[in-house]
């Protein structure tokens, strides 16, 4: 049966009929001439649609703009707004990545104008990023509704294109396996876009040059003030005075001690540093050095028991001129012990009598200078036995120390014997023969001692480990009074002994040893003794020498340096930037697959995001009636079934029903649709 269509005043309609099953309905547009009167003259309402445009407000032009745009038969000019949006999020990326560039490894406190900008464009791109894509999916949702699908999808395009809940409803809908699905995960995603780019940059503390300047000394030539003085109206030696207070407490003790200066220590030279961070160029400086080798092989040690001075007992106090050595028998090692004064190195005296033989004083540690006490002239042809090629050392001397304290003296075991060198300068080193340097004669006052030679260095050139960047000089020197006052520094230690009456007794220091008698001392350390490290000692007596040195005024100049103090800078994670480029990357593909997907939509049209194709094609009467009450949406039964189609020319068709429903504001079809669409 055919039925004529219900014409109403305001649409006119034409039917055209075909022999096939299919039913192709054709509608003119309703004209501004055509509609229904309410209450007013039809002239009035032409006024009203005459000054429609002056009377909207901005955001109302807009729209009326954009759907202008969208009903374009032009594809680019349809897409215009998204294509204009995602180069918008483009342009804000890339000056986002170029300030990233600029500012990399740079201090924050420059920096901080220029990121906050660069925080700004970051939100603005994934802002903009959003329009495109959201535009898209809604309309692929228009396009989903061009074929029979489920009512309840309508509504989950529709929370898709508006936010990540309906997205990820409509990513199980779809199972991924459409172009909506791609849409739909890029509006998820987008919510950690400013997640991601808040990683990228993060500010580490590093050390920043700062507008100051830092100096440290360092020396060419030594030479600390001298002022003579006389007795007799002959010149006496003095010592060094300003490394004689350093000395001492590296003679007789374990040396000096830093002191605790904020979270370090203090230097212990006169350095200029602002900040808490300084460097200076590689450069070169005078120095104390020293040398320290275990010699046992090289003596000739003989163990034997003999009758022989004892020249080294602390209980003999002299002077020698007036109260001889005693004799009497000795049990140890003794260097060269087949000559007339063989020379003790560790042992103890046999006391004899009438019950037997007994232990009597044992000596733990023995320092032997290689130079003649009495004249300076050298012993073993230069005064050295390990370190023969070494000119003018401040100090040549042997320390022999029993290994394990006065029980292996007692047990007779050979002692340690070290080789100790001390230099001015690191390092005079030759293999010519020079005359000797000291000099004496007889004079009223004792013996006047005269170092004939400045101390001169001239490191080799050119020298492999010296940088371009180096400072240094052709030539350090230390001129001979200054040698000769630092020589002698070392003459209240080498010689000296070191004794216990007994192995429960108290050892004592018996040092000085000079003409009018040597002097004795308790000590609470003993820093020659084994099996303290000797080497490390003197190493780092040395080094207290060179700090003396360097913080002498009449001799150190001040080389500058660079100051640094630790601020904040820049530091750019790239790898943090992979996620958003790759979002905008899918955005621009998915949008290119949404453009080419719906270009040639057949008729459906280009409605994106707006709400206008509902409100056009709204659903029948009969339809909307059932969906006022509340049970219809608890009835899973029946809505379940429901499905939905739009065509343009006909508005939304609806299946499930007893009779033919349509949007109400079309005419009703001639020809009755197949059953299952009513």
């Amino acid at each position: 049966m055919i039925e004529t269509p219900h014409h109403s005043s305001a649409i006119s309609a034409v039917t055209t009929y075909q022999t096939s099953t299919a039913v192709q309905y054709q509608f003119s547009r309703p004209s501004l001439q055509s509609g229904y009167h309410h209450g007013r003259d039809t002239s009035d309402s032409l006024d009203s649609n005459a000054n429609t445009k002056s009377s909207l407000d901005l955001t109302q032009r807009l729209e009326r703009k954009l759907a202008e745009y969208n009903a374009s038969d032009y594809f680019f000019k349809r897409w215009l707004f998204e294509i204009a949006s995602w180069l918008v999020s483009a342009l804000c990326m890339g000056t986002v990545v170029g300030i990233y560039v600029h500012i990399n490894g740079r201090e924050m406190v420059q920096s901080a104008q220029i990121l906050n900008v660069a925080n700004l464009l970051g939100k603005v791109a994934s802002a903009a990023l959003i329009i495109p894509t959201s535009e898209a999916l809604g309309q692929l949702k228009w396009n989903w509704f061009h074929d029979s699908k489920a009512m309840w999808d309508f509504e989950i395009f529709d929370k898709a294109s508006r936010g990540p809940w309906g997205a990820a409803l409509l990513l199980f809908r779809t199972k991924g396996r459409s172009l909506a699905a791609l849409g739909a995960l890029l509006i998820v995603l987008l919510l950690a876009v400013d997640t991601f780019f808040q990683q990228v940059v993060s500010f580490p503390d590093r050390w920043a040059l700062q507008n100051a300047s830092s100096a440290i000394p360092r020396l060419a030539a030594y030479r600390p003030r001298y002022l003579p003085y006389f007795i007799q109206g002959e010149e006496q030696g003095q010592y060094e005075e300003n490394l004689l207070p350093t000395t001492i407490k590296y003679l007789y003790g374990n040396g000096t001690t830093p002191v605790p200066f904020g979270n370090g220590t203090r230097p212990d030279i006169p350095l200029s540093c602002p900040t808490s961070s300084c460097t200076w160029p590689e450069y070169e400086t005078l120095a104390v050095c020293s040398s320290c080798v275990e010699v046992s092989g090289l003596l000739n040690l003989t163990y034997a028991c003999v009758n022989t001075t004892i020249d080294w007992s602390t209980n003999w106090t002299g002077p020698l001129r007036d109260v001889p050595y005693q004799n009497g028998t000795v049990c140890g090692y003794f260097l060269n012990a087949t000559t007339s004064a063989p020379i003790l190195l560790s042992g103890h005296v046999v006391n004899e009598g009438d019950n037997g033989n007994w232990t009597g004083e044992a000596l733990l540690v023995r320092t032997v200078p290689l130079t003649d006490f009495d004249t300076r002239q050298p012993l073993y042809g230069v005064g050295s036995l390990a370190f023969k090629n070494i000119r003018n050392s401040l100090l040549d001397g042997l320390v022999a120390s029993a290994v394990n304290g006065i029980d292996s003296v007692y047990r007779h075991e050979a002692p340690l014997v070290h080789d100790e060198k001390i230099n001015s300068a690191y390092m005079n080193v030759s293999d010519d023969r020079i005359p000797w340097p000291w000099q004496y004669t007889e004079v009223k006052t004792g013996t006047d001692f005269v170092y004939t030679q400045n101390v001169q260095l001239q490191p080799q050139t050119p020298n492999p480990s010296r940088s371009d960047s180096t400072v240094f000089n052709t030539t350090y020197t230390v001129d001979n009074v200054t040698t000769s006052r630092t020589m002698v520094v070392w003459d209240d230690i080498f010689p000296s002994f070191y004794t216990a009456e007994s192995i429960s007794a108290e050892a004592l220091l018996r040092y000085k040893n000079f003409r009018d008698g040597p002097s004795t001392r308790k000590l609470d350390f003993n820093p020659w003794q084994a099996p303290n490290n000797i080497t490390r000692h003197m190493e780092r007596l040395a080094t207290a020498f060179t700090n003396v040195m360097r913080s002498n005024a009449d001799s150190y100049e001040m080389l500058q340096g660079e100051a640094y103090s630790q601020e904040k800078f820049v530091s750019i994670h790239w790898a943090w930037l992979a996620f958003p480029l790759l979002l905008l990357a899918l955005s621009l593909v998915f949008l290119v697959l949404t453009i080419i997907k719906t270009s040639n939509n057949s008729g459906v049209g280009i409605w994106k995001t707006s709400a206008m194709p509902a409100l056009i094609y709204s659903l029948p009467k009969e339809t909307q009636g059932q969906f006022t009450k509340s049970s219809t949406w608890s009835s899973a039964k029946d809505t379940k079934k429901l499905r939905i189609r739009l065509l343009p020319d006909m508005g939304w068709r609806v299946s499930g029903h007893s009779q033919l429903s349509m949007s109400p504001q079309l005419p009703r079809p001639a020809v009755q649709a197949p059953r299952g669409w009513i």
